[in-house]
This record gives C-alpha cells, structure tokens and sequence, in this order.
C-alpha cells in the first residue's frame, strides 16, 4: 500500500481570521487529531507515567529519541521485539527524531563532515559515527510511524555563512536519507534549517517541499533566541511548506510558543518541558503557574485546578501534592507529571474546538491573559 494512503493529513478547517488548521493526521497505528501535542518518552518512556496512563490523558502521537535509543538498549533489541509499538506497549502513533540535536548537544568530541557526524558514547566512550543512512537504518530497526531526517541543529547567534553551509549539507543529507528509506509503512519528515536568515528558511523550505516529503519539521527554533526571533523563523519555513502536508515545530512546549505554532499553522507540538517542570513542583493550571513546594500550599484542601479532569485534580488536594513534593515522594512527581502533560493535551483540544469556531485568536488571547507573553508557560 503506497504511503499516502497509510499517512496523510486531512485539513478540516482552517481559522478564518488567523492560519491555525484543525484536522486529521491519519498514521498505521490510528487516526490523530491536530493540533496536537506530544508527550516525550525519551527511553521508550514518559517518566513516571505508563502508556496506558498516557492514553487515557487523550495523548495520540507520543516520542521517542533515536540518539539514546541507539546507545541504549540498541535499536536491534527493540528490532527483535517487534518494534517500539511492542517494546514499550504502546500502540498508538509513535515518532522518533533523528538524534540529530542530541548529537550536536550533548555528545563530545564532534567532528562534522560531509559524510556525517563522528563523536563519542557518552556512555563508554567508543567512538560512533551518523550518517544519514545510518540513522534512517535506526529508525527503521525501532519501527515508529514517523520518522526524521538527520540534520545539523544550528546553535544561536551564528553567522550567515556557517548558517548557509550547515543548512546545504542539511539539505544534502536530506536527500540522502529520502534516498535510504525503504519502509512504507513510515512517514519521513524533513527538517527545516536556516537559522535566523529568512532567505536561508525560503531556500531550505522550498527545497525540501520539492523532495516531497510526508511531512515537514520546523527545526532549530526554541534554542534561546529571542520569541519575536522564533516566530519569525517559524513565519520563514512555513509560508513555503506544502499546505497539505503535515507540519511539525520540534522541541517547543511552551504555552505562550505552542498558541503562537498554531496561530502560523503549524499542526505538531512536542517537549520534556511539563514532565521536566513537573518533576521539581511547577504546574500549570486555569488560574496561572503553580509551585507546590510553596508553603502556602501546606494546609490548602482545594483542587489543584477545578477545571482539569486529571487524576491528580479529580481525587487530592494541594496540600498532598505539596506533601509529596518537599518529601520528594515519586507519586508526587508522577501526579504532577499527570497533571501538566493533561493540562496541554486538554488547551489543545480546546484550541482545536475553537479554531473550528473560527475562534482561535480569542482562545489564545485568553490563555496568554493568565500566563503572559514572556513567563516560559
């Protein structure tokens, strides 16, 4: 069966007043609704949270990270049980990045070249060596239903002509990756370079949309530049991409950065940022952020939000919730955890039923009312 017909994207409805799309993302492993976002489970895991716990919070696409995948357990124990799907019970949609920005990241001693990227097992040592056929070979052994090209993940500032070299070998890699692939029963994407330079973002866009691609990647974004940067680079890839293909802004989690992807039309979201917070007692609620550790928390026997159907709302009080965080108890993380990742699932569904009242500008002025523009969630 020919790939468009096991994955594509069917545009329901666009916002009249802004260009955020409502629609089904259809994969092998079920129909999605976008916008969405995607929990991160790095390992094959979301920390602390199981995948049926995962679904039941209304999660569709979930992720997971090529690069660590790769140094551990080794994409051909997840081969031998049958694919991520099995490896980790979850049968939904799965994506795999390309470990392409872990690699440039997080591991030492890199050395970049046209053929790819050498540099060292931060586990043992061992020298590795990604190419872009090598890391589609990956991806294929961990058997997810979208994958993602292997690219350069530009720090911020830099130069215009680094910029350039970096984003031509992308493309170069791109190509060589499309080439490599041979499963039809995944969607490769590819990735979006260019830094800040609008004519480096057009002429990357533009190449990549000729490669047709299943989907399309806004890389390089969320990395510490400025947010009026961010949008516009994100602005840069997008008036250029197909408008039938499915786009996907990488690494973003944010509340106030999520409704502005949305806003600009873009359909996929994902980030470690509402298990990351969660972890060390920041929430996100109806009413604003939340730290549990604050003492003032301690004899407060009020829901954590009236307004979330998570389990962590729905049976125990801020007071436990503080209990368990400045005891540094796991079930307080793993509550916590719950809660955040429901929150964002729960303000996509809302963005979703509001862009298809034509509504979106006013939803999302009324979740940056009670966050602001500038407050990171």
């Amino acid at each position: 069966m020919p790939m468009d017909k096991k994955f594509y994207l069917e545009i329901k409805h666009i916002d009249k007043k802004t260009g955020a799309r409502y629609g089904i993302l259809h994969t092998p492993h079920g129909d999605v609704e976008v916008p969405m976002f995607m929990p991160v489970g790095t390992l094959a895991t979301v920390k602390t949270l199981s995948p049926e716990e995962i679904k039941q919070l209304g999660a569709g696409v979930i992720l997971s990270n090529t690069y660590h995948l790769h140094l551990r357990p080794g994409e051909e124990i997840v081969k031998q049980a049958g694919g991520l799907h099995n490896f980790m019970d979850y049968h939904g949609p799965i994506l795999t990045d390309s470990g392409g920005f872990q690699v440039f990241s997080l591991s030492t001693f890199r050395k970049i070249s046209e053929e790819g990227v050498e540099f060292r097992n931060d586990f043992n040592g061992d020298k590795e060596f990604f190419t872009p056929e090598k890391i589609i070979k990956i991806e294929e052994a961990l058997g997810a239903d979208i994958i993602m090209s292997f690219d350069e993940c530009i720090p911020y500032p830099a130069d215009y002509k680094y910029v350039k070299e970096s984003t031509l070998r992308t493309l170069r890699w791109a190509k060589r990756g499309l080439e490599a692939h041979t499963r039809d029963d995944q969607a490769l994407f590819g990735i979006v370079q260019g830094g800040a330079f609008k004519d480096l973002r057009e002429m990357c866009a533009k190449e990549l949309s000729a490669m047709d691609f299943p989907g399309y990647s806004i890389g390089g974004t969320s990395i510490g530049e400025p947010k009026d940067v961010c949008f516009q680079m994100i602005d840069d890839a997008v008036r250029f991409l197909p408008k039938d293909k499915p786009r996907y802004l990488m690494g973003v989690g944010s509340i106030d950065y999520i409704l502005g992807g949305i806003e600009r039309g873009v359909d996929m979201f994902d980030c470690v940022l509402p298990t990351r917070i969660a972890r060390h007692g920041a929430l996100m609620t109806s009413s604003g952020r939340v730290n549990i550790r604050d003492s003032k928390y301690k004899n407060d026997f009020t829901p954590l939000d009236p307004e979330c159907d998570c389990p962590a709302c729905k049976h125990y009080t801020k007071a436990y919730l503080h209990h368990l965080q400045v005891c540094n108890e796991e079930y307080g993380k793993r509550l916590n955890s719950i809660h955040n990742i429901r929150f964002l699932i729960k303000m996509m569904e809302g963005a979703r039923e509001a862009i298809k009242e034509d509504r979106f500008e006013e939803f999302k002025a009324e979740y940056l009312a009670k966050y602001g523009d500038s407050r990171g969630f």
